[in-house]
């Protein structure tokens, strides 16, 4: 039974081997609810059950035994859902119990198969039924005549208690002498104590709760590590299915209330307030972890001194961790330099290592160059054997790769080398990191067909993790990351439906007071933004800029800049994107750099400088390519046609177009498709000679195409709603139509230009102005 507990963040209350078994001065009693569990083994060893319900019925016994009492109402619940028949058969022997006298407790407890005499059970005396049923019988054996007549009235109000309406919202109350049913307790005179005091006193008090109610009353230890192990759990892998914040802090509390010493309390309230990003409980709850555990001596050092040591130190690193986390980088840093400094002192080179990590992720953090101690710290992890901080290490260099322009194979080559350190040390958590980020990096390069890959990789993977208490570790930052960028990818393919269940299940499962519920925040207000961008409703994209800058200044900025140049307040529009450029160029954000030149750019187009525009489109493109973003050199590629088609050389600007269009149409969004396909289709018609009103003098083969181009173009459009779009397209079919006298689908498109332009109620802005 040991072995729940070892995959959790903290180790049992040991001192020397030994578990401080008397943790809340309460000792493991005889209890209604242990009766109740009895009587579901008796029935699963008495009568005929399916295999598969036996099987849920045997995942069912450890929480039983080892969780919190449940009152009888969910105790029958929870049996009653792995299997009804057995639900019935233990409720019947309960009513046989409570309903008829003492004899009929008594005899159900003679007839018991026990592990001592019955061979032929399946309660052998070292599995987990047979160790409870032997410590029940024990107990019980030891129970006076008061003491047993007490438990049968409790057994009696226990059974009632489901059937009576409760009054004033009061839960009666059953106490215990643990004194009284100590089982290890050497003087066997327990039965001779019989006074007025323990008549009076009932048997036991406990709140009964199941896994969503926090008890009220004391717990034993066993109760209290499997809950303190149970929530832990949950929170590192599946925080929906833990308590609610509140729920579990009022646990916690009570907890303290009757050992305020019980360190392994005080560090789940640290993660408990963690969730909610509560800076001052979470830092007093880590300290106070550390100094009970150095009070108790439970630091897993036989030396006194160096385990005095060891606490201060892993203390101090923690405290940098934690201040880390909420952005004091000062604070963070005075407490980093204390850890370095004690385990310099004390000689701990894991320890150091751990700090060299934290040191490096810290420079990060401040937005200075940390390559050379991420260098120091993977060859030191390497040295030390710690595959993990190695691990971490070449991952982090890897994004800083990728941010410097390192080529794809250089980065996919680190992380395949990873990867094998992980799956030989199975390492899953890193696994699950190392996939996202290469969808990131993928997608960064402007690759969607093999970000898409990783991405359904990760979701579709196995976890390593341990499977406890029915959950998958999948509430980690790779999977929001990765879910996030399926919802994006969809967007860009104007699959709405699809976005909204994944943005639905990310909402599920990272809920907004979870520390990664900012991820799927932010990609759900940036696609909502581009969808009311592209379908031309400005005045619903605006309200959006507001929130998006709450989570991301860089990216609020940016869209407020869109937003301007949308509405023509394009003075106001330029002096933000100069702003937002000189910010991005300070912290090295390449992808946002180069998307406000394009803006830039298309700012000049405004005021026809299309010549004043070239320069910053050149260097966008340089630098683009010189990053190997293929997504923004493609983007930037059609900014440059447009800009030599309006510059007179049609020519030269479908050469340059026809570089761009095959990543365009096998990566980009459809908006850039029908984009790509629009300027080929303007292309092609000035290079034909076309000129509007004018017949006869236009390349009818050319002609031709561009009217294949634009009803390409068109499909594009029309999946997105973009009317606006559509209303150009038209516009430049009915023109093309009637230069090739065809009089019936010029009509025909002159007819559907009429239409949306009566629909959207704006006036047209120049087609030849806007790409």
């Amino acid at each position: 039974m040991a072995s729940v507990h070892e995959s959790l963040y903290f180790n049992p209350m040991m001192t020397n081997g030994v578990v401080h078994a008397n943790v809340f001065g309460i000792k493991d009693w005889v209890t209604p609810y242990k009766i109740s569990v009895l009587a579901l083994l008796y029935e699963m060893t008495a009568s005929k059950i399916t295999l598969p319900e036996r099987r849920r019925l045997n995942k069912l016994i450890l929480p039983l035994q080892q969780g919190p009492d449940l009152t009888l109402g969910q105790f029958l619940k929870t049996v009653e859902e792995c299997c009804p028949q057995t639900a019935y058969a233990v409720k019947l022997r309960l009513h046989e119990m409570a309903d008829g006298e003492l004899k009929d407790m008594e005899y159900f407890f003679s007839t018991l198969p026990t592990p001592f005499t019955a061979f032929d059970t399946e309660a052998y005396k070292t599995s987990v039924v047979g160790l409870f049923m032997r410590h029940m019988l024990l107990a019980y054996n030891k129970l006076s005549f008061s003491q047993v007549y007490k438990l049968y009235k409790s057994l009696q109000h226990y059974y009632h208690s489901h059937y009576a309406k409760p009054m004033d919202g009061q839960v009666p109350a059953l106490v215990a002498d643990d004194s009284e049913m100590d089982l290890t307790s050497i003087e066997d005179t327990v039965g001779d104590r019989v006074d007025k005091e323990e008549l009076d006193t009932p048997l036991h008090e406990s709140e009964l709760q199941s896994d969503n109610t926090p008890s009220r009353g004391p717990l034993s230890q066993k109760q209290a590590e499997y809950f303190l192990a149970r929530q832990a759990y949950l929170l590192k892998n599946d925080e929906n299915k833990a308590l609610k914040p509140a729920a579990l802090q009022e646990e916690l509390n009570n907890m303290l209330k009757f050992n305020p010493d019980f360190a392994e309390a005080h560090y789940l309230n640290y993660l408990n307030s963690m969730r909610v990003q509560d800076i001052f409980l979470s830092a007093h709850s880590l300290l106070h972890y550390f100094d009970r555990l150095i009070l108790s001596g439970n630091d897993g050092k036989s030396n006194g001194d160096e385990g005095y040591g060891r606490s201060l130190r892993y203390a101090a690193l923690n405290l940098a961790s934690l201040h880390c986390r909420f952005g004091h980088y000062q604070q963070a840093d005075l407490a980093l330099q204390e850890a370095i400094r004690i385990a310099q002192e004390s000689n701990d080179h894991v320890c150091l290592q751990h700090c060299l990590s934290w040191l490096y992720t810290l420079e990060q953090m401040k937005g200075s160059d940390s390559t050379v101690l991420t260098e120091d710290s993977v060859k030191m992890a390497a040295h030390f054997c710690l595959p993990y901080l190695a691990s971490l290490g070449i991952q982090s260099l890897v994004q800083q790769g990728a941010t410097q322009g390192k080529t794809a194979h250089k980065l996919m080559d680190a992380l395949k080398d990873t990867d094998i350190l992980h799956w030989k040390h199975s390492l899953s958590e890193l696994i699950e990191i190392s996939l996202a980020q290469t969808t990131s990096i993928w997608r960064m390069y402007g690759k969607s067909t093999m970000s898409l890959q990783q991405a359904q990789l990760l979701l579709n993977m196995s976890s390593l993790e341990p499977v406890n208490f029915g959950v998958q570790q999948n509430n980690t930052e790779g999977f929001a990351v990765v879910l996030c960028h399926l919802a994006e990818l969809h967007a860009e393919q104007g699959l709405y439906g699809v976005v909204s269940e994944i943005i639905l299940h990310l909402k599920e499962q990272f809920p907004p007071h979870t520390q990664h519920a900012k991820l799927w925040m932010l990609c759900d207000l940036k696609i909502q933004f581009e969808r009311h961008m592209n379908e031309g409703k400005y005045h619903l994209a605006e309200p959006l800029v507001t929130a998006i800058a709450a989570l991301n200044q860089t990216e609020g900025l940016y869209r407020k800049a869109q937003v301007l140049k949308a509405l023509n307040r394009n003075t106001e529009a330029y002096h933000i994107l100069q702003q937002l450029q000189a910010r991005c160029e300070k912290a090295k954000c390449t992808e946002m750099v180069i998307r406000v030149m394009l803006s830039t750019a298309e700012l000049h187009w405004e005021s026809s400088g299309f010549s004043t525009a070239l320069p910053v489109l050149l260097q966008a493109l340089a630098l683009a390519r010189q990053h190997h973003l293929q997504s923004l050199a493609s983007e930037t590629i059609l900014h440059l046609a447009f800009t030599q088609l309006m510059l007179g050389v049609p020519e030269q600007a479908l050469n340059v177009l026809h570089e761009a269009i095959e990543p365009i149409l096998a990566h980009r969004a459809v908006m850039d498709k029908g984009r790509a396909m629009l300027l080929a289709a303007r292309c092609q018609m000035a290079v034909a000679g076309f000129k509007p009103n004018r017949q006869g003098q236009a390349d009818l083969c050319l002609a031709a195409s561009a009217l294949d181009t634009l009803n390409e173009a068109a499909a594009y459009f029309s999946q997105l709603n973009c009317k606006e779009r559509l209303r150009d397209v038209h516009y430049l079919q009915a023109q093309l139509h009637r230069s090739l006298g065809q009089i019936l689908e010029s009509n025909k498109s002159a007819m559907l230009f009429r239409l949306l332009d009566q629909e959207l109620q704006s006036p047209a802005p120049p087609v030849s102005m806007r790409l």
